[in-house]
């Protein structure tokens, strides 16, 4: 099974570049890109009529925050680069910055079970970094592979670090839209497709370029881990270094956090001396 989700159905490619061409100004100037974005990416299509489980029950958001934020130095350290299998892949193009701190930009959607999976780490990583406001819990489409996988959304999340910039775009939504497909949620800048484009030729998600220096294309570990349990669950695991979720989630939090302090001068200092992120580094390709 593939970690990344792309459009299988040429009619499919159709239909969403057609709802996704964007009229700017008196002169109709049709960005066609932005369909590429979105035919091009995430999870195959919506069997609407098929749903094979349930969606995971609302849960304690709060709870499940401090969990993913909140992992203890000692898991860190004992966990290393866990179960990751797809490191980052170095770019060789310009930097990316904002306000004259490295910038990280996630692309993705809300019913990409591979997404879901990676939230968790990108989360983590950066908690590390500085603070999240406004996450909330979701999971990936009920009919792809690893269905109802439970995970956060960056649909309306924003993010305060000294160290860093992130930017986060949720392209479409995990409810179907009754044509085949899932709602349109959030619309790249220009700036931004531009970023998901270059790295990214093959247009799959996840996406998340850190600071122009490397790029997680797909899930970094296999999300299959993540079946069946409930964001509260999950949360709760992270305090077992050895348990599945954590070794996937855990370690490729460490990598990514190996990744994003080559570019911020390995600052903070406690955090990009961590054991763990230390284990972690090798698996970068600069290593």
């Amino acid at each position: 099974m593939s970690n990344t989700s792309r459009r299988r159905s040429a009619a499919q490619r159709r239909r969403i570049a057609r709802r996704n061409m964007i009229l700017v100004g008196a002169g109709v100037v049709v960005v066609v890109v932005i369909a590429v974005v979105v035919a091009l990416t995430s999870g195959g299509t919506a069997d609407q009529s098929s749903a094979t489980t349930t969606a995971p029950a609302a849960q304690d958001t709060a709870s499940v925050v401090a969990g993913i934020t909140g992992v203890a130095p000692t898991v860190i350290d004992q966990v290393g680069a866990g179960t990751l299998k797809s490191p980052p892949k170095a770019l060789t193009g310009e930097a990316l910055t904002a306000d004259g701190k490295p910038s990280l930009l996630y692309v993705g959607a809300e019913y990409c079970p591979f997404c879901a999976g990676e939230r968790w780490a990108i989360v983590n990583a950066l908690s590390r970094f500085g603070t999240f406001s406004g996450l909330e819990l979701s999971h990936s489409s009920s009919t792809d592979v690893y269905p109802n996988t439970a995970t956060f959304t960056f649909r309306d999340a924003t993010y305060a670090s000294d160290y860093l910039h992130f930017e986060s775009v949720e392209v479409e939504s995990n409810e179907p839209d009754g044509k085949g497909g899932y709602k349109a949620l959030q619309t790249p800048t220009d700036e931004q497709l531009k970023v998901f484009t270059t790295a990214n030729p093959s247009g799959s998600f996840p996406f998340l370029d850190i600071a122009g220096d490397s790029a997680v294309i797909g899930a970094s570990y296999d999300v299959g881990v993540l079946q069946g349990k409930t964001a509260e669950q999950i949360g709760a695991a992270l305090a077992t270094p050895t348990d599945p979720a954590t070794q996937g989630i855990v370690g490729t939090a460490n990598v990514l956090t190996a990744a994003i302090c080559q570019t911020t001068n390995q600052q903070p200092a406690d955090v990009c001396s961590a054991a763990g992120v230390q284990a972690a580094k090798a698996k970068l390709p600069s290593a």
